[in-house]
This record gives structure tokens, sequence and C-alpha cells, in this order.
């Protein structure tokens, strides 16, 4: 059987770096790689874009709409990680633990928008609960989410580790306060919102983990719902689920911790409350299943492997 030829364009950044960490090493896949000198030259960028099996782009979003616009041979899959093309019609969101159904569409897919990072924590614990009725469309939601300064690329990164780094990249940074956030639109589409959350996405000093949350007052969700019903909601829609999963009820402990799972490409699910108040959070690493990871697996789902191959 040939190999899959895979190409990634913009294979210099964070997200590329991390793609090509993941697949360099596998004997199924054959990696093209563009000469460094040439990473900017149209025509090469065209021939290299059309020559694959598999295209990531791993590029500004004004970049990955003119790569997509290099791309004539209709047998290459674009999997997308800009936020160029998440809400755009043609597109399939890569986020493959929505349903059956979802994971379906990717595996048919020549054009697959990878998540967002905080969109990955969001919809991980939000879509299934709408799904379910639990949460309606019109619920007053609100989010926050923590991330490490390396979902920022290489200027965050070099910014909180330079030696004469500002004092103030020692503490929490809270951003956003626009409350127009470029995940916002998929988040509220890909969850089936009547109007987007309140969200506060938070930088703080460490290179990678994520941890996004969302919190319920209960006696809004319906009646009798409480925490335990929420996280059966949750434990049942990931039971036979790979890379997601949900913490048992009781058993999270008393502190969680943003870079738990830094370093793999997974995502675990912490329920915790009462009757009256329910918190979900969603644990992961911002470059793994919030980036990088959930990219490769989008691939292996499109290749028809297993999705997991490769990944930590």
């Amino acid at each position: 059987m040939a190999k899959a030829r895979v190409y990634i364009d913009g294979q210099s950044g964070t997200t590329g770096l991390q793609i090509f960490d993941r697949i360099s090493e596998r004997d199924d896949l054959e990696l093209l790689r563009i000469d460094d000198d040439k990473r900017h030259d149209l025509d090469e960028r065209r021939r290299f874009l059309n020559a694959c099996d598999i295209a990531f782009l791993c590029l500004p979003d004004d970049g990955a709409r003119e790569a997509v616009s290099l791309v004539d041979n209709p047998d290459v899959c674009i999997i997308d990680a800009s936020t160029a093309h998440r809400t755009a019609d043609g597109w399939t969101y890569g986020f493959p633990e929505l349903s059956a159904e979802q994971r379906a569409a990717i595996a048919a897919s020549k054009r697959v928008a990878n998540p967002g990072c905080h969109a990955t924590g969001f919809v991980s614990i939000t879509a299934p609960l709408v799904q379910a009725g639990i949460v309606d469309a019109n619920y007053p939601l609100t989010c926050f989410s923590l991330t490490g300064y390396s979902g920022g690329g290489k200027n965050m990164i070099a910014s909180y580790e330079a030696e004469d780094r500002p004092r103030l990249l020692g503490a929490p940074g809270i951003y956003g306060l626009g409350l127009n956030h470029k995940h916002l639109p998929e988040m509220q589409k890909v969850c089936g919102l009547a109007h987007p959350p309140v969200f506060l996405p938070i930088v703080d000093d460490y290179y990678k983990g994520m941890a996004t949350t969302i919190q319920l007052h209960n006696e809004l969700l319906g009646e009798k719902i409480t925490a335990l019903d929420v996280h059966k909601c949750l434990a049942s829609h990931y039971a036979n689920e790979q890379l997601v999963s949900v913490v048992p009820f009781g058993e999270a402990g008393p502190t969680l911790y943003a870079n738990e799972l830094a370093g793999t490409d997974r995502l675990k699910i912490v329920v915790c409350g009462n009757d009256e108040q329910t918190t979900v959070t969603a644990l992961f690493d911002n470059l793994g299943k919030g980036a990088s990871g959930a990219a490769v697996q989008n691939m292996n789902i499109v290749l028809g492997i297993d999705e997991t191959t490769g990944l930590y």
C-alpha cells in the first residue's frame, strides 16, 4: 500500500513543528518538505500543496485562505489549523467526538477545519449538554479558560522566556476583554447556542496546558437537574472515546491544575458541584488535543486508520 503523502504549509511555526514531531517517524507516511528558502515562493508552495494527499495549514488566516486557493487537485485533503474556515460552508469541523455522524463526516471530507484551543475545551463540555437538552440553546453561558503561553505562538513564547521580561508576566493575564475572542463564532455555532458565551481567556506563566470551565446554575437548567446529572450525561457521551474521558464524580481531588495533561493528546473532563450549582472543566494540552494532536487525529480518521496513531 502506497504511503500517504503529507505536506505541512507553515512547517516552522509552533503548530507545524508539533505536527512534525508527531508524524516524522511514522513509516506509513511520506513527509514532503519544502526548502526553507522556498517557504514563501507561491509556485513552489502550489506544487507541494497539489502533490500531497494531506495538507496541514499552519498559517495565519489570510495565509490559509491563500493556500486553499492554490489547491486545484480534488484529491487533496486540507486540514486547516487556522481560524479561517471553522464556521465556513463546505468545511467539516474537526472535533470527531461530537457524534458518530461528525466522525463519519470528517472521514469523508476534503476540507477539515481544526478547532481552536479554547473552543476545543468549550465544545467538549457544552455541546453534549445542549444535544441532550440539559443546557438550553438560550442559557446565559459564561466560560473562562486558562492556557499556557505557548498558545500565543512564537512572539508570546519569546516574551515569556526572555531574561528581561516584564514583571507582570509572572502573574495570570486576563485578555480578550472586548468579549470578541476569535474562537467565539465556532463556540456558538458548533454548540448550537442562540448567543455566544461570555468568555474570558487567561494566559499564565507556564508553557502548555489548558483548563476550560463553564459554570451553571442548576435551577436554570431544568427541573431537578443536578451536578450528578450533568456528569452522567457527559460520561455517557464519551463512554467509548479513546482520547476524551470523564473523571468519576467526586474523584477529581481538591485542586485542578491546567497543565495536568501537558505533553499528551488527551482531554479529561471534570464535573464538580451539588444540587444547586455545577462546574464543568476540560483539561488538555493547548498544543495537543487543542491544536496539533487534534490535527493528526483528524488526518488519521481521513486515512481510515486508528485515530490515536502517533499520538501521546
